[in-house]
């Protein structure tokens, strides 16, 4: 049986989406349960039964500092190896963002990953398109953002979950393997220019005390997103890698329009 974690969550849930397509037997893992799904709470050990779980795939715990979410993921880890699981499929975070403020919560989890014995396959996700065109933000007359003209090798979550769903549904065929899944350069002026507004470039500064005084983010969040900004203004995120198309088996969704209808979604109603 496949379990994938965080089922409520956009990723897990359109990585069974995903399986469920293919005709692959999945159960969902989560801390609120819908009937059908199995209780997994990440933070409470006694609710981490995996108890006939062949495939595990463990979509990163993250929204939380370092400490803890590498705490939970060693907490599931230890729970696969004691209830028999013989392989985890684990979506982790794209080598280029080793500059990013939450690289090191997922270096550590495929760290301990690889030294638990158990079988694994690691996906280097990309950042995602939606991601992207969430992040600019709608002014006057136009958007801004942090990013410059740097671009972002971004990637639409769905073919992250197919990525996923194929893994998960053949361990074997991916044992062992560490994939690099992003996509295309994607640009804020290029979004902009499709958008038909212009796109202004605030400096890091402005962007660092725009998220310090946003009451809606967790404490961790501002550095978090500060370090996206400045990794794609300086050109550290948009390195292209055929991985993705070759193991979903067709070509990649367009980042670029998916970025441009996100951030189409977001502009405020002026009417």
């Amino acid at each position: 049986m496949i379990m994938v974690t965080g089922a409520n969550g956009q990723l897990a849930s359109l990585v069974l989406q995903k399986l469920t397509e293919r005709h692959v037997p999945a159960v969902g893992g989560t801390r609120s349960p819908a009937e059908g799904q199995r209780r997994l709470d990440f933070d409470d050990p006694t609710s981490l039964d995996l108890t006939g779980v062949s495939t595990l795939v463990l979509v990163s715990a993250g929204y939380a500092e370092d400490d803890r979410v590498i705490t939970r993921h060693q907490a599931v880890v230890d729970a696969a190896v004691r209830d028999g699981v013989s392989h985890v499929v684990y979506t982790s975070l794209t080598g280029d963002g080793d500059h990013l403020g939450f690289a090191l919560a997922h270096r550590a989890t495929e760290q301990l990953i690889k030294a638990s014995g158990l079988g694994w396959t690691v996906l280097r996700n990309g950042l995602y398109a939606e991601l992207f065109g969430a992040l600019l933000t709608w002014t006057a007359d136009g958007v801004e953002s942090a990013f410059g003209d740097g671009a972002l090798a971004a990637v639409a979550r769905a073919d992250l979950a197919e990525a996923a769903a194929v893994a998960a549904g053949n361990p074997t065929a991916h044992a062992g393997r560490t994939y690099e899944l992003v996509g295309e350069p994607v640009t804020a002026a290029r979004v902009a220019e499709s958008l038909g507004v212009a796109h202004r470039t605030m400096g890091l500064g402005e962007y660092r005390a725009r998220l310090r005084a946003d009451d809606s983010l967790l404490p961790f969040q501002p550095s978090m997103l500060a370090s996206i900004a400045t990794s794609v203004r300086h050109g550290f995120l948009s390195t292209t890698s055929p991985d993705l198309a070759q193991l979903i088996g067709r070509p990649l969704t367009d980042p670029f329009t998916v970025a441009t209808d996100t951030a189409a979604a977001m502009r405020p109603d002026i009417g």
